[in-house]
């Protein structure tokens, strides 16, 4: 049985940044972003503020 997850990733993970824009219809710059934050911290959840 396929998660939504892997339905996503299947259709994604071979993409290049500017399809995977395209194709969620959001901006170029957030799709990076996104990538940057899971290669650096494994996740793309909301991290809590140290103060």
């Amino acid at each position: 049985m396929q998660t939504a997850s892997t339905n996503i990733c299947e259709r994604l993970c071979n993409k290049s940044i500017r399809d995977i824009s395209w194709l969620l219809n959001i901006p170029r710059s957030t799709v990076s972003s996104i990538i940057t934050k899971w290669k650096q911290l494994g996740t793309t959840a909301t991290q809590q503020q140290v103060k």
